[in-house]
C-alpha cells in the first residue's frame, strides 16, 4: 500500500501548512479533510488540523514525520468551515493554523481526552394543588423567583446558562428546586425540527408597512446569497424585522446566527428571542466557561441548536444547516479583532453568507460608511425605516454651550436644572461619559507634575474607591503619592472627571435620587451587567451614569433625558474616521432617550457649538452628515473609495521600529502608496515603542498584491530579528 500524506495547519505563526505521514495502523478508517489530528512539532506535540487528506510529497521522505495520533471523537470540522476558515486566513494574510486555532474551543486545542457531562436543562414540575399555593405566595413576597418559574414553565427546557444570560442567579434557582416547583433533567439532543407550538403568536407584532416589505425582501432571497442593510432609526423596530424573517428560517428546519458586538446585549437579545421562539437555543460569548463554549459549539454542529447568539468570533460555530445571518449594530467596531488575528466579524460573516448562498442582514441606526457606500452603490439591498415604532418619537438633540454657562462638577446650570425637572417627573436621566475611572489623571497644583506610567506615553487614571492610579493601557498599577515627588507638595488633585467621579457628584447634588453606574469597572462580577440592566428597567434607580457599554441597543422606557458630557475630544483626532465614530456614538447614546410614550431630549455640552460637524448632526441628521463625509472622502481619497492596510511594528528600542519599516518603503509597489512609517497616537506603551506604516491601493486586488510582495520583503529585512510585528488589512482604529 502506498504512503499516504497529509497537510496539516499548526498553530504557529508560520504562514504556511505542514506535511506529515500517516503510519499504516493510523489510516484506518480513512483521514477526512477538518479532522483533528496530534503532531509532533520540534519537542512538543500540538494539534492540528487536516487540509489536505491525499497530499504530493514534496520533500525527502526520511525527513517527513509521523503523525503522533488521531482524536477519534466527534469533534472534527466540516469541508465547508475549513474552506472557509482558509479564506478568512488568505484574506486577512494571517498564518494559517493560527486562524484554525482561534476558531476551535479551547477545550479542543488540547491533546487530553474531552470528557463532556450530558447537557442539562430545567423544567417545570406538573402543576398539584400544593404547588399553586406555593407560586401565588411567590407571585407577592419573591417576584423575581415567580418570574424565574414562569420563564421556566414557558419553555420546553432551558439551560443554566441561558437563565444566568437573563439575569436570574443561582439561589433563586435552588430557591424553586427546594421547593419542588423545577427539576434538572437530562436534554434530549436531536436535530432542531419546527413544531406547532415552536412560535408564540401572542408576542408577534403587527408589522408597519417599511418593516413588512423589508421582511418580504428576505423571505424571497433565502435560498441565495444576498446582503440586506435595514438603516434604522433608533427604536424603529428592528428586532421585529429580524424575529419575523427568521420565522421563516426556522420554519425550513434551518439555523440562524445572530451576532451582537458586545456581551452586553446579549441578554436582552435573548430575551426577545426566548419570548418567540420556543426552541433551542446556544450562547457564545466571553462569559461563558470553557465547557460551556464547547457545549455550545457541539450543539451548533449537532444541529440542535435552532438560533445561535453570540459576538463576533460566533461566525466561526459549525453551523451545518445555517439559512440566515444577522448582524445587529454592524457599525460597531467592537465587531472588529484588535489583536493576534485580527479579522472583522461582519465582513467575514458576508464571506460565509456568500460562501453558503445564503442571505444576511445588516442592521443598525448609523450605518458604517463602508456599509452605505455599499448600499447607495447597489452591493447592498438597501432598507430604511424612518419612524420609530408605536407612539414612541424621535428625541431631539440641543447643544449646550458650555462658554456661556456656569459650570459645577462637569455639569451646566442649564443641564442641572432640566435634571431636577425630569426627576421631579418620576422619569429616568441618563449621563453619558465615555471615560472610567475616578480621573484621567492627578496632578502637582504647586509644580504641576503628573503621574504618568512608566512603561506607556499616557497618564494613570485615579480609581478613587481603590486607592489606585491604574494605567489602563499597560494595566500597571501604583499607590496614590502622599506627596508630590518632584517638589514635596502635598497639593495633589485630580484632572478632569470619570464616571466614578460623576457617580459620586451626583450623590452630593441629588441625595434623594439612587444613582447607577455602568461601566467596566462596576460590571466586572459575573451576571452584573444584566442584574444591574434589569434594576434600571424596574426603576430602582432615577440617575443612569455610565460609558458606550450603556448606548447602544438597550431599551430604557422611563429614560426621556439624555445628557453627554463631552465630545470635543472627537472633533479634533488625526484618525479621519474619528468623526464617523463620534456622530455614531452620539446617534446611538440619544436614541436610548423617550423609546416608549414619553418624550425625550437630548442635551450635548461642548465648547465648540459652532463646530460645522456637530451643526451639521443635530439640525440635519446621521443621513446628512454621512452623505457629506463621504463626499469628502471621496474627494481626500481615503476609505471606503480606497483600501487600506496598516503595517505596525514595535521594539524595546525606538529606532528599531522606524528602520524596519523604512526599509520595506525603499522598494515601491505598483498600484500602492505608502503613508509613514510614523510613530503611533501613543508611542510608547507597555515598555515597547510603536511605528506604523499604511499601504493604500485604489482597488482592494492591488492591495492584496501589494502586501504580498510587502511580506515576501520581510525575511530579508535586516531589522526584522529585532522587532515585532503585524498586520491589519481594514483597519479602523489607528490608535493602536
Amino acid at each position: 500500500m502506498p504512503e499516504q500524506y497529509i497537510q496539516v495547519a499548526i498553530p504557529v505563526p508560520m504562514r504556511q501548512l505542514f506535511t506529515y505521514q500517516v503510519p499504516e495502523p493510523l489510516s484506518h478508517p480513512s483521514i477526512k479533510v477538518g479532522e483533528r489530528v496530534a503532531v509532533p512539532f520540534g519537542s512538543r506535540k500540538v494539534i492540528g488540523i487536516v487540509i489536505d487528506a491525499q497530499a504530493p510529497c514534496n520533500f525527502e521522505r526520511s525527513k517527513i514525520k509521523s503523525i503522533a495520533g488521531r482524536l477519534n471523537d466527534n469533534f472534527n470540522l466540516s469541508q465547508s468551515l475549513v474552506s472557509f476558515l482558509q479564506l478568512c486566513a488568505h484574506y486577512y494574510h494571517h498564518p494559517v493554523g493560527d486562524v484554525f486555532q482561534q476558531a476551535l474551543p479551547i477545550l479542543l486545542r488540547k491533546i487530553e481526552n474531552i470528557t463532556l457531562s450530558p447537557p442539562m436543562v430545567w423544567q417545570a414540575q406538573s402543576p398539584t394543588e400544593d404547588s399553586a399555593d406555593m407560586l401565588a405566595k411567590l407571585a407577592t413576597k419573591a417576584a423575581k423567583q415567580y418570574a424565574l418559574y414562569q420563564i421556566i414553565n414557558s419553555r420546553n427546557g432551558i439551560s443554566w446558562v441561558e437563565l444566568r444570560t437573563l439575569g436570574y442567579s443561582k439561589a433563586q434557582l435552588n430557591a424553586l428546586h427546594s421547593k419542588a416547583l423545577i427539576s434538572e433533567e437530562e436534554q434530549i439532543v436531536s436535530q432542531f425540527t419546527w413544531q406547532e407550538h415552536t412560535l408564540n403568536e401572542a408576542d408577534k407584532l403587527v408589522l408597519s408597512s417599511e418593516q413588512a416589505i423589508i421582511v418580504s425582501a428576505i423571505n424571497n432571497a433565502l435560498s441565495s446569497f444576498s446582503c440586506h442593510l435595514i438603516d434604522g432609526v433608533t427604536g424603529s423596530g428592528k428586532t421585529e424585522v429580524y424575529l419575523q424573517a427568521m420565522e421563516e428560517v426556522l420554519a425550513n428546519n434551518k439555523q440562524v446566527l445572530v451576532i451582537v458586538p458586545e456581551i452586553g446585549l446579549t441578554p436582552q437579545t435573548l430575551s426577545r428571542f426566548e419570548q418567540r421562539f420556543n426552541v433551542p437555543i446556544a450562547l457564545h460569548h466571553s462569559g461563558l466557561n470553557d465547557k460551556e463554549r464547547l457545549a455550545t459549539w457541539l450543539s451548533a454542529q449537532q444541529g440542535s441548536a435552532a438560533i445561535v447568539i453570540g459576538t463576533r468570533s460566533a461566525i466561526f460555530t459549525p453551523l451545518h444547516h445555517l439559512g440566515l445571518i444577522i448582524i445587529d449594530e454592524e457599525h460597531d467596531s467592537s465587531l472588529k479583532q484588535q489583536d493576534s488575528f485580527r479579522y472583522h466579524g461582519r465582513d467575514m460573516a458576508i464571506l460565509r453568507a456568500r460562501q453558503l448562498n445564503i442571505p444576511i442582514v445588516l442592521g443598525s441606526a448609523t450605518p458604517s460608511f463602508e456599509s452605505l457606500q455599499n448600499a447607495l452603490s447597489g452591493k447592498y439591498s438597501y432598507h430604511q425605516l424612518h419612524n420609530r415604532a408605536g407612539k414612541s418619537i424621535k428625541a431631539k438633540i440641543a447643544l449646550i454651550d458650555m462658554n456661556q454657562q456656569q459650570v459645577e462638577f462637569g455639569l451646566s446650570g442649564t443641564l442641572k436644572h432640566e435634571i431636577k425637572q425630569t426627576l421631579a417627573r418620576g422619569e429616568q436621566v441618563l449621563l453619558f461619559l465615555n471615560r472610567r475611572g475616578y480621573a484621567p489623571a492627578i496632578n502637582c497644583q504647586e509644580c504641576h507634575w503628573l503621574a504618568q506610567c512608566q512603561r506607556c506615553d499616557k497618564s494613570y487614571t485615579l480609581h478613587q474607591k481603590q486607592q489606585l492610579l491604574i494605567c489602563h493601557h499597560c494595566g500597571s498599577q501604583r499607590r496614590i503619592p502622599p506627596q508630590c515627588p518632584h517638589c514635596g507638595s502635598v497639593r495633589i488633585a485630580p484632572l478632569g472627571q470619570g464616571t466614578e467621579q460623576l457617580e459620586s457628584r451626583l450623590e452630593d447634588l441629588f441625595p434623594e435620587s439612587s444613582i447607577v453606574r455602568i461601566d467596566r469597572d462596576s460590571t466586572r462580577k459575573k451576571g452584573e451587567l444584566a442584574k444591574l440592566l434589569q434594576e434600571v428597567t424596574d426603576k430602582k434607580h432615577q440617575l443612569l451614569v455610565g460609558t458606550q457599554m450603556l448606548a447602544k441597543g438597550h431599551h430604557f422606557p422611563d429614560v426621556t433625558l439624555v445628557a453627554v458630557l463631552d465630545v470635543d475630544g472627537a472633533l479634533f483626532s488625526f484618525d479621519f474616521r474619528a468623526s464617523e465614530q463620534m456622530a455614531q456614538l452620539l446617534i446611538q447614546v440619544a436614541g436610548r432617550a423617550g423609546r416608549a410614550s414619553k418624550p425625550g431630549r437630548v442635551l450635548v455640552q461642548s465648547n465648540y457649538v459652532d463646530h460645522p460637524l456637530l451643526q451639521d448632526l443635530v439640525h440635519n441628521g446621521y443621513h446628512h452628515f454621512a452623505h457629506q463625509a463621504l463626499s469628502e472622502r471621496k474627494q481626500a481619497r481615503l476609505p471606503p473609495f480606497t483600501f487600506q492596510a496598516l503595517l505596525r511594528a514595535d521594539a524595546n528600542y525606538p529606532s528599531y521600529p522606524e528602520k524596519f519599516l523604512r526599509a520595506l518603503t525603499q522598494h515601491p509597489i505598483e498600484n500602492c502608496e505608502f503613508a509613514g512609517p510614523v510613530p503611533a497616537a501613543m508611542e510608547k506603551k507597555a515598555g515597547k515603542f510603536r511605528y506604523h506604516l499604511i499601504i493604500q491601493a485604489k482597488s482592494r486586488k492591488a492591495l492584496h498584491h501589494g502586501i504580498l510582495q510587502l511580506l515576501a520583503q520581510i525575511p530579508n529585512n535586516e531589522w526584522q530579528g529585532k522587532i515585532r510585528w503585524s498586520l491589519d488589512i481594514d483597519p479602523i482604529d489607528l490608535n493602536w
